[in-house]
């Protein structure tokens, strides 16, 4: 997680309740909500501590022992503000992710003892949980070190997330007052998560599970409380069990591809339009039955995939399509699967400047891409698209060098 995790991980379910030995916190009053607008930390701090004071959802003591000589971390601040100059292709995100070394782990740990009463339970492959932990932890390697509490007290004294800020300061607040960890164990990203799967403190009082019945929930220590508590956060973003992630296609000359990122419809729909499992084999019941969704996420010369439902409970983990492409083709590598049938591109990352620049043609040309922030999301590709399909290229909604010079010249900026 270690990054942008935090946002997704916000999950409805009931709270699971303190582990044997602990005692239960006040969870009945909400905070209040923050005032907006630029605060010096002290006084956030001491507007904070009133605000849960009065609310009653943290004991007076545990506020005063651990918000005593709290100062704020410029790491995280600096962290928490900056953008990269230039944008990190898909394709280097996924080869970054898919290294050898990392499969041969995988391959060896997929036999963990405690993997059979997970997928029982949950219903989710430890393939996609081992891509998980691939991913969050290097399989529990790095865990990072910073100060949860601090790290939360920063982000609010900020602003820019205060309120999401508050809420996951007073969840690790009550994880200590409750006795479950110390907060010398609550060290994680600079962004808030921790342990082997990168959990968020809200999302550890509301999903976070005891997995190797110790009686106690374990996310930094034991690797099956991590893993259980991946799987049920999982369930409870919807995962279908005896279903797929997604799988590789192909398209037949002149595809349409504006159908991208569009509809959700069955594989038997798309095979209408002449969209082919790529390694020629048939859809299984299961997933002939599931709407599914077309991308290109390196374009239409990269690999094509057909996203199924499963593929989006991943990304209530990480809203992210390279996050959950990457763990569902590591998934796939520790079951055994060989690579993708089209291999990755070798693209080139766009400076900021030029992906603001295509955005603000992309506007004055009639087509809304949103906000110039320079962060090509669904809005900027689906305008990009629309663009693309209206002058008669391929309208895949990849933002190339190629497709900047264009609109730059045509927008006359």
């Amino acid at each position: 997680m270690h990054r942008r995790v935090f946002l997704a991980l916000l999950l409805a379910g009931s709270a699971a309740g303190p582990a044997a030995g602990q005692v239960a916190v006040p969870s009945g009053s909400a905070l209040p909500p923050p005032p907006a607008g630029p605060m010096g930390f002290n006084e956030w701090l001491q507007d904070f501590r009133a605000r849960a004071l009065a609310a009653g959802i943290v004991p007076k003591a545990v506020l005063d022992r651990e918000l005593a000589g709290l100062t704020p971390n410029d790491r995280v601040s600096a962290l928490d503000g900056a953008q990269p100059e230039f944008s990190r292709p898909v394709s280097a995100y996924i080869k970054a992710a898919l290294t050898q070394s990392r499969i041969d782990i995988g391959m060896r740990r997929r036999n963990e003892p405690f993997f059979p009463a997970i997928e029982r339970r949950y219903g989710v492959p430890r393939e996609i949980l081992m891509g998980i932990w691939a991913q969050e932890s290097g399989f529990g390697s790095i865990l990072g070190d910073f100060d949860i509490i601090r790290s939360m007290a920063t982000l609010a004294a900020d602003g820019r997330r205060r309120a999401w800020a508050e809420g996951e300061l007073v969840a690790a607040l009550q994880i200590i007052a409750s006795g479950e960890h110390p907060r010398s164990r609550l060290k994680g990203s600079w962004a808030g998560a921790f342990g082997q799967t990168q959990f968020i403190p809200t999302t550890y009082l509301s999903t976070a599970v005891d997995g190797d019945g110790d009686g106690r929930r374990d996310l930094w220590g034991s690797a099956a409380d991590a893993l259980a508590s991946a799987a049920n956060l999982l369930a409870k973003a919807g995962w279908r069990r005896g279903e797929t992630w997604a799988r590789e296609v192909t398209v037949p000359s002149g595809f349409d591809f504006s159908l991208t990122e569009g509809p959700k419809e069955t594989p038997d729909w798309w095979e209408a339009r002449g969209v082919r499992r790529a390694d020629g084999r048939p859809w299984a019941a299961a997933d002939r039955a599931a709407p599914a969704q077309l991308i290109a996420p390196s374009g239409a010369g990269g690999p094509l995939f057909l996203l199924f439902p499963n593929h989006f409970a991943i990304r209530k983990y990480n809203n992210s399509t390279a996050y959950a492409l990457a763990v569902g083709l590591l998934a796939d590598r520790f079951a055994g699967m060989g690579p993708l049938a089209k291999a990755w591109p070798e693209e080139v990352g766009l400076a900021l400047a030029d992906r603001q620049a295509a955005q603000r043609a992309l506007a004055a040309l009639g087509f809304d891409p949103g906000a110039p922030d320079g962060v090509v999301g669904v809005n900027t590709r689906a305008a990009l698209r629309a663009w693309q399909k209206s002058r008669g290229l391929t309208a895949d909604g990849y933002l190339s060098m190629d497709m900047v010079r264009r609109l730059r010249t045509e927008a006359r900026l």
